[in-house]
């Protein structure tokens, strides 16, 4: 066996001459250094956007030489030159929004959590469904580079049949001292940071069935004192076959090499890897042999741009994008079931199905031309 067989490129991609007009809407930390960045390194369109604080818009538009800040979110809807909504808000404004953009008849790119509720994630994906357009939920995670190589090493069966998943946040948390409105989200850890390795640890085992989720959340005995929120806690999903995942979070770690390494066993091998903090790296052993997997570019911002890209390519292949709403809905559950056992002490939360999607016959195909109201 030789290391070309599990060759793989983990770069974003774009369809050819396809490149459909992108309006942001929130001006935050994330947009700043995520979206705006990516999507200035990588060729997108970006054709505005607006926020309800007019001065950081303002100062995005000169920094990233955006060719329009709109006065009003439905000034920003009525332009024709706006196929794509990138919605980039916090949780408890984004559903109305993503409503809103779909009625105009554009495709959504929507921040994660989709929704505070699975009902509600599943009634905007089966809105997105019923007017033919894209929703897609930005899990740029899926495109950080170690992760993505993963997925496409899982993809290809590298490993067999996958059933333990585990990560750890060897890494401190001091960044949320920062930023209170995120130190303030009930269950931080969980919903909020951790649905990213939620996300793509149910991605590894796509097919199963998840059975149970038990989670805990503390603080550290070094954590400071002003922290609102538990930087510790623990995520455990049992599938129904027996197969597992394991989130552990230490919480503040006092290292100078901070990292989030991972381990994906299958029935013939194993993938070992990390992400953030300059530690990424994916190793496949298997058959006795071990391979280093090349890596290109960071989660930030390639991951933004790996996840806009898939969006824009689904679009233009008149297909569900890999990161759909509908695909995302377990992610969502498995998060609210962490939530769930967290305030009970740990106790199994059972994980509900989630909504059926609409029959193929009934369930028009998202297009390049957005259909209006």
């Amino acid at each position: 066996m030789t290391a070309e067989r599990w060759a793989i490129d983990v770069r974003p991609s774009f369809p050819d001459g396809y490149r459909p007009g992108i309006a942001i809407v929130g001006a935050g930390d994330v947009v700043r250094k995520g979206h705006l960045p990516a999507y200035a390194k990588y060729g997108c369109n970006v054709v505005g956007m607006w926020t309800r604080r007019l001065e950081p818009a303002l100062e995005l538009q000169r920094r990233f030489s955006l060719p329009r800040v709109y006065a009003t979110l439905e000034e920003l809807l009525d332009d024709p030159a706006v196929e794509i909504v990138d919605v980039a808000t916090p949780p408890e404004v984004r559903v109305e929004l993503i409503r809103q953009a779909l009625r105009a008849g554009k495709h959504v790119l929507a921040q994660k959590p989709l929704a505070p509720s699975l009902a509600e994630a599943a009634g905007i994906a089966g809105e997105a469904e019923r007017r033919g357009l894209a929703l897609a939920v930005n899990q740029n995670a899926r495109w950080a580079p170690a992760w993505r190589a993963a997925t496409l090493l899982v993809q290809q069966a590298a490993v067999g049949e996958v059933f333990a998943v585990t990560h750890l946040y060897d890494k401190a948390f001091d960044f949320v001292l920062a930023a209170p409105h995120v130190d303030a989200i009930p269950h931080f850890l969980l919903y909020d940071y951790s649905i990213h390795w939620i996300d793509i640890s149910r991605c590894w085992l796509d097919g199963k069935e998840p059975w149970t989720v038990r989670a805990l959340e503390h603080r550290t005995p070094n954590q400071p004192p002003e922290a609102r929120s538990a930087w510790a806690g623990t995520i455990d999903v049992l599938y129904a076959d027996g197969s597992s995942v394991v989130i552990r979070s230490v919480g503040r770690s006092a290292t100078a090499s901070p990292s989030c390494p991972f381990w994906i066993h299958g029935s013939e091998g194993t993938i070992r890897g990390s992400v953030l903090h300059g530690s990424d790296f994916v190793e496949l052993e298997r058959d006795g042999e071990r391979f280093d997997v090349p890596l290109a570019g960071e989660w930030w911002p390639d991951g933004f741009a790996g996840s806009m890209g898939e969006l824009i390519t689904a679009i233009a292949e008149g297909r569900e994008p890999y990161h759909s709403a509908r695909h995302n809905l377990l992610s969502l559950e498995l998060t609210l079931a962490a939530c769930r056992s967290a305030e009970v002490g740990g106790a199994p939360a059972s994980v509900m199905p989630p909504a059926p999607p609409p029959s193929a016959s009934d369930r028009p195909r998202p297009g390049r031309r957005s259909p209006r109201r």
